[in-house]
């Protein structure tokens, strides 16, 4: 088992510390499910989270499994996303520190450490008021395109979220609006899958996620085209020729989730 710590963190700890101590250091507690508490703490007057994974035991596991789901077992999965987002060049967490110990996928302990994205807001909420107060134009455009191209670049690159919901892009602005460089980060990557070619049910999985989180903040049927063609990037009229189908799943998939409980959409 090796601790893995960032080397100015591990100065603002005032040196290294065990697995145990992190796996029992106390904060703001943000969410705590499946073996897995979510933490807000200080270092002065900076924050960072901390996802603890304290395994989800076997009758967890045989469920997701049962569900042709892949149980999230540890903190390895965000880790490494994280890690492939900065390759990709897209703003994602920064990595403090990780550690896992174990090798029973049901009893696995680990954590990961990341740096508060401080100054930001959730598209969500950034959203929330829009279909009563329109955004200019401009910039409505500029935040539909940066997503986009986020996912574009996340899907060419093997990369799929699932849970690609806008309340996990977080905004940082200069401004009052959001303008060209303002930057979007990309959180919450525990369920995240890497590999080569992403299928094409995780896919509608991701998009469809994303469309359902956008249904109500204004977004025009020619919003969702102007996405489809900044996604694929080619001319709108070949996308809908050779992909009608596509879309059209991803629409249904979206009225699916718009149809269920609150308590499962997010699952």
């Amino acid at each position: 088992m090796i601790v893995e710590v960032n080397a100015e963190f591990q100065n603002k700890l005032r040196g290294k510390k065990t697995f145990q101590y992190f796996m029992q250091i106390q904060g703001e507690l943000y969410r705590n499910m499946n073996g897995r508490k979510t933490l807000r703490f200080y270092i002065g007057e900076e924050g960072f989270f901390i996802k603890q994974h304290f395994g989800i035991g076997w009758k967890e596991v045989f469920k997701n499994l049962s569900q042709l789901k892949l149980p999230v077992i540890g903190a390895k999965t965000e880790f490494k996303a994280i890690n492939y987002l900065q390759t990709l060049n897209i703003d994602t967490m920064e990595i403090m520190g990780f550690s896992e110990k174990g090798i029973n996928p049901a009893k696995l302990k680990s954590f990961l450490i990341t740096k508060e994205l401080d100054k930001t807001v959730s598209l969500e909420d950034y959203c929330a008021n829009w279909p009563k107060n329109n955004p200019s134009f401009r910039e409505k455009q500029l935040l539909l395109t940066k997503v986009a191209k986020i996912v574009k670049k996340m899907h060419e690159n093997g990369l799929n979220h699932r849970d690609l919901y806008i309340c996990h892009f977080l905004l940082r602005k200069n401004n009052k609006e959001a303008d060209d460089d303002s930057r979007l980060f990309l959180i919450d990557l525990h369920k995240a899958q890497i590999r080569e070619n992403v299928p094409e049910r995780w896919l509608i999985k991701d998009l469809s996620a994303l469309y359902f989180s956008a249904m109500h903040i204004g977004l025009t049927k020619r919003d969702f085209l102007r996405f489809v063609k900044i996604y694929r990037g080619q001319p709108l009229r070949d996308v809908l020729t050779k992909e009608i189908v596509f879309w059209g799943k991803v629409k249904k998939k979206a009225g699916i989730l718009d149809a269920m409980p609150e308590s499962k959409k997010k699952t």
